[in-house]
C-alpha cells in the first residue's frame, strides 16, 4: 500500500476524525459514510486506554478548558473515547463504504485491541516518535504504518524509521508541524523534499493542521503522496480540533485538487499548439497590407492580419514568410499563400 514503487503518483488521502465524533457511535459511523463519499481512501480514529495511558494524578487532574466534557481530565477523555465494542462496527462500515479503517493506538492495550479487529492501517502519532519499544510492537504486527514526525529531531526520526523498516517496508512518513491550528506561514512544506532524499525506502506525505485546502496540492508538488487532514461534521461543535478541521465540502475540494495536480504538470503536446478551436475560429491569417508586386520582398511593413472563415498562414507564423519574395502580384487585403512565395 505504501511502498514507493507501488503508490507511484497516486495520492492516498486520510480523513482524520480523531475524537471529533464526540464519543457518539452514530456520529462516528456518519463520519465514515460522509468522508468516504467525499473521496477519502482511509478514515482514521484514535484509540486510548486512558487509565493505562495516564498516571492516577494526571487522570484525576481538574480540567477547566472551555472544551472540557467533564471536570477532570480523565473523565473528559473517557467521554470522547470509542467503546471497544464499537471498533468492529466501524471496521465493517469502512468495508461497506470502500475505505480503509485506520486508527492511532496510544498505548499497548489499545494496540492489542486494534490487532484483534484486524485494523487495516496503524498510525504512530508524533507523540510516540522515538518511542522505539512501542514502535517495535506496532511494526511487528506487519500492518501498513503511517508515522507523523511533528516536533521530531532527525536522530529520533532515523531511529524510528530503522525500527519500522526492520519489520517491513509498508511505511509512510508524514511531515507535520505540531501546532493546532498551524498558520500557513508555519507549514514548512519544503521539508517534504528533504524527507524524500533522507528516506528513499519510505513513502513521504503530509499531515497538517492548517484550516485551508491549498496545503494539499502544494505538498503534492513537493513530492508528498499520503495526506492526512482533520475533518469535522460540524465545526461549531465543542472540541479543540473542530476549528481547523475541514467540513465535508472543503474535504471534497481538498481531495479533488490534490488529484488534479499531476494532470496539470505535463506540457501540452507540441502538435496541439495553435490547433485549438479558438484559433481555428478566430485566428488571424496573414494578408497584404498594401499591393505587393512580383519580386517584392515580404516585410514587416507590407503585412497585416485578418480573420477569414478558413485559415491561411497564421499570423504567428509570420517569421516563416518575412524575407521571402512574391512570385505573383498580391492585392491589398488578399491572404498570403505559401505557394505564391519563392522558397
Amino acid at each position: 500500500m505504501f511502498r514507493r514503487e507501488d503508490i507511484g503518483d497516486e495520492p492516498f488521502v486520510i480523513a482524520e476524525v480523531g475524537q471529533n465524533h464526540q464519543g457518539d457511535l452514530d456520529i462516528a459511523r456518519e463520519y465514515i459514510r460522509v468522508f468516504a463519499f467525499e473521496g477519502a481512501d482511509a478514515v482514521k480514529f484514535q484509540t486510548r486506554n486512558n487509565k493505562y495511558l495516564f498516571s492516577q494524578d494526571a487522570y484525576e487532574a481538574p480540567y477547566t478548558s472551555e472544551n472540557a466534557f467533564a471536570e477532570t481530565y480523565g473523565a473528559h477523555r473517557e467521554k470522547l473515547e470509542l467503546k471497544p465494542e464499537w471498533l468492529q462496527i466501524l471496521k465493517e462500515d469502512c468495508v461497506k463504504h470502500g475505505v480503509k479503517f485506520m486508527s492511532t493506538p496510544f498505548d499497548e492495550p489499545s494496540l492489542d485491541l486494534l490487532q484483534k479487529i484486524d485494523v487495516d492501517i496503524l498510525k504512530i502519532a508524533s507523540f510516540d516518535l522515538g518511542n522505539l519499544p512501542f514502535i517495535h510492537r506496532i511494526a511487528s504486527l506487519g500492518k501498513p504504518v503511517v508515522m507523523s514526525i511533528g516536533g521530531g529531531k532527525y536522530d529520533q526520526i532515523r531511529s524510528s524509521v530503522e525500527v519500522l523498516l526492520s519489520h517491513h517496508d509498508e511505511v509512510a512518513i508524514l511531515h507535520c508541524v505540531s501546532e493546532y491550528p498551524c498558520e500557513y506561514n508555519r507549514l514548512g512544506l519544503n521539508h517534504i523534499e528533504t524527507l524524500i532524499k533522507e528516506f528513499p525506502n519510505c513513502t513521504i506525505g503530509s499531515s497538517d493542521h492548517f484550516n485551508g485546502t491549498l496545503s494539499g496540492p502544494v505538498a503534492y508538488i513537493k513530492g508528498a503522496r499520503v495526506f492526512e487532514k482533520h475533518v469535522s461534521l460540524n465545526r461549531a461543535w465543542k472540541g479543540t480540533d473542530h476549528s481547523f478541521a475541514l467540513g465535508a465540502e472543503a474535504f471534497r475540494r481538498f481531495v479533488r485538487d490534490i488529484k488534479r495536480v499531476r494532470h496539470m504538470l505535463p506540457p501540452k503536446p507540441a502538435d496541439d499548439l495553435g490547433n485549438e478551436h479558438v484559433f481555428r475560429k478566430l485566428g488571424k491569417s496573414l494578408v497584404a497590407l498594401i499591393d505587393i508586386q512580383v519580386g517584392d520582398k515580404i516585410t514587416l511593413e507590407n503585412l497585416s492580419g485578418r480573420i477569414f472563415s478558413a485559415q491561411y498562414v497564421p499570423v504567428r507564423e509570420s517569421n516563416k514568410v518575412i524575407g521571402r519574395v512574391a512570385k505573383r502580384n498580391i492585392a491589398q487585403g488578399e491572404p498570403i499563400i505559401p505557394s505564391d512565395l519563392e522558397d
